[in-house]
């Protein structure tokens, strides 16, 4: 079988290639896209399929990390498909997903920057580059680059963290959701810089339709990456216990999405 798109990379970067995958399929075909977790099953040689798989393929995408730079399985791939690309076989487009230098060989060829410009807007660039019964399970379609962690300190107030996984996230826009009062309540960067903030009272609803208040956080310049995540410090002002409910990250103008809590 001819495979129209190869997708070479880290098993460890599954999280963010997975709906890369997904998106491709959906759009050519999953016959056309060569992705290991449907495309080699149980009894077939995975040497043998990783062969057929980069024999001939339009597109070779490699997803450029400190996990695939280390691979020699990954390595292999893409050295054979910038060596088929010299032939005007095969089209080799690196993406970038973390903070990695590009390898030498591949400093001259153009490549998308999912590490800096998101998960959805590299996947457009992804179909648009290519555009011109599985028992395979999607296991990664809830991807979330940002997680956030609270841990109490002796004095009741709160260290709130702001994890990126993956890739670099430049929108520091959050909002803190609580039942706490305003007077009960502040917050600051942890490490003492400036920040927007307001106290947004009764605007947001729970499940169980108890009012909520929302507390705006933006962070004044600056990214959160995996090396550098956003630290917040939650103060309590009062006997009222703190309470942070979830955290929202702004994801357009009045779209507030719910980030994952990773203890």
């Amino acid at each position: 079988m001819t495979h129209k798109i190869f997708l070479s990379h880290n098993h460890a970067d599954k999280p963010v290639v997975e709906p890369v995958a997904l998106r491709l399929a959906q759009i050519f075909g999953e016959s056309a896209v060569f992705y290991d977790s449907w495309s080699i099953r149980p009894g077939d040689g995975i040497i043998d399929q990783m062969n057929n798989g980069l024999e001939a393929p339009e597109f070779v995408f490699f997803f450029v990390s400190a996990n695939s730079l280390a691979s020699q399985m990954v390595k292999l791939e893409w050295q054979n498909a910038l060596h088929s690309a010299t032939r005007g076989n095969t089209r080799m487009i690196p993406v970038r997903v973390d903070e990695s230098a590009m390898p030498a060989l591949l400093t001259q060829t153009l490549y998308i920057d999912m590490y800096t410009s998101g998960i959805e807007a590299a996947i457009a660039q992804i179909v648009s580059v290519t555009q011109g019964s599985s028992s395979f399970t999607p296991q990664h379609q809830g991807f979330s680059n940002l997680s956030y962690s609270a841990v109490e300190d002796k004095d009741g107030s709160m260290a709130l963290t702001i994890n990126a996984s993956h890739l670099m996230e430049p929108n520091g826009s959050f909002v803190i959701i609580t039942s706490n009062a305003e007077e009960d309540i502040s917050c600051e960067m942890a490490n003492g810089q400036a920040h927007f903030g307001g106290f947004n009272r009764d605007k947001f609803v729970s499940p169980t339709g108890d009012t909520l208040h929302g507390i705006l956080f933006r962070m004044m310049g600056g990214a959160i990456t995996p090396k550098h995540p956003l630290r917040i410090k939650v103060n309590k002002l009062n006997a009222a216990a703190l309470s942070v409910i979830a955290v929202l990250h702004e994801g357009g103008e009045n779209q507030w999405n719910p980030i994952p809590y990773k203890a």
